[in-house]
């Protein structure tokens, strides 16, 4: 047997003293943890759970209030007209006020310095990747398609993809740069669908996705939007961020318009999510868009952006003291329009979509081209389909 020395036998004592206090508490905070699982969830929300006396009139939901100030707000500017000739006058007066709202676009266009860094050639079309200035201190990225057999100059589409890792997405590039062929995301390829039928295709970066990010969120990931303080400093000085995409759509048209390959006069615009916002925005504001597919956003601000959670770009400043999203998609009237949208979006309503087309249409009517709109709805999430939309584009650019 080891003899231990009186330091030891000290040490020994203390500890089996420490031993006999702490093991009752131990053993109650035990019995406390089986009575009380460490995988119960919460029921407490805040200062007043479980509180309901003495608060029945009152409200602290600020989206119901929001809610309420949409349904009472002035839309000053909304679609009224019964004649074509009334129709016309009402866009030209909400055309000059949602510039207005957007913060106005630059009155001088700056040199586009366009360059074309590489092209590359895959099956049935090619791809070349340039970059062009849209205003002073403004760089944007771009890939143009080119089908192998379409007759010079081609029909184009100006291509907008939606929040994710940017333009990438839209033309079979994946998240370590390569080559896909599976279409795959939410976004399918679109842009490489447009040259299957037949159309160029001109997909652009926008403002705060892939390389136009600043470098503190660049680090972040791929997938990282740059919406957040982009979008938000914009505010600041009276602009907006979809105001700057929209400019950078126009500066798209210039663009093509130096192209010999590409017909400047058959120009149509397309997106998805947030390339969707973009679509309409540009194709209401800008007359050279020929046609336009939107797909996964048309609906009503009051339901989709003023309910649900969505990046601050979404957003106009004052747009329903003047008119709902309705109104704005009615300014592209009496040029062809396609909507679709998933009947399982839930960050845009389907029902909202409907009715939302249904008023835009009217707007059409009025116009006496009805049959220039058309809305597929179909059996999927917040996604790009295609299916009718890409052919209706087509027929429209050809005939």
């Amino acid at each position: 047997m080891t003899k231990l020395s009186r330091r030891e036998l000290a040490r020994l004592a203390v500890g089996m003293t420490v031993a006999r206090a702490v093991r009752p508490a131990l053993s109650a905070v035990e019995g406390l943890e089986a009575q009380t699982p460490a995988s119960a969830p919460s029921t407490y929300i805040g200062p007043l759970t479980g509180v309901e006396k003495g608060l029945e009139d009152r409200r602290f939901d600020p989206v119901a209030y929001a809610i309420d100030l949409y349904a009472a707000a002035p839309r000053r500017l909304r679609f009224q007209a019964r004649t074509r000739r009334e129709a016309e006058k009402w866009q030209k007066t909400l055309q000059s006020k949602l510039t207005e709202l957007v913060g106005g676009f630059p009155t001088e266009r700056q040199p586009l310095r366009a360059i074309a860094l590489e092209t590359r050639t895959f099956p049935g079309y090619s791809r070349e990747k340039i970059v062009f200035d849209s205003r002073a201190g403004v760089s944007v990225l771009a890939y143009v398609l080119l089908p192998e057999k379409a007759q010079k100059p081609a029909p184009v589409m100006i291509c907008v993809p939606g929040h994710g890792r940017g333009v990438d997405d839209i033309v079979g590039i994946d998240d370590r740069g390569g080559e896909r062929t599976d279409k795959t995301g939410y976004q399918h390829d679109f842009a490489i669908q447009v040259t299957e039928a037949g159309m160029a295709a001109v997909a652009i970066e926008p403002l705060a996705f892939g390389c136009r990010r600043d470098p503190i969120t660049a680090r972040q990931g791929l997938s990282r939007k740059g919406c957040d303080p982009v979008a938000g400093g914009a505010l600041m000085v009276g602009q907006t961020m979809i105001g700057w995409r929209v400019w950078d759509v126009m500066r798209t048209l210039d663009y093509i318009a130096t192209r010999a390959d590409l017909d400047s006069s058959r120009i149509g615009c397309m997106g998805i999510s947030g390339g969707g916002t973009v679509t309409l925005f540009s194709t209401a504001l800008e007359p050279r868009i020929r046609v336009a597919l939107v797909s996964g956003y048309l609906n009503t601000f009051r339901d989709s952006v003023g309910s649900l959670s969505h990046c601050i770009d979404n957003y106009v400043p004052g747009i329903l003291n003047w008119a709902e999203m309705h109104d704005l998609a009615g300014l592209i009237a009496p040029r062809p329009l396609f909507v679709e949208s998933g009947e399982k979006d839930n960050i845009f309503p389907i029902r909202a979509s409907i009715e939302s087309f249904n008023k835009v249409r009217a707007i059409y009517s009025v116009f006496g081209a009805a049959h220039r709109i058309e809305q597929e709805v179909f059996p999927d999430e917040h996604a790009f389909w295609g299916k009718r939309g890409i052919p209706f584009l087509a027929r429209h650019l050809n005939a």
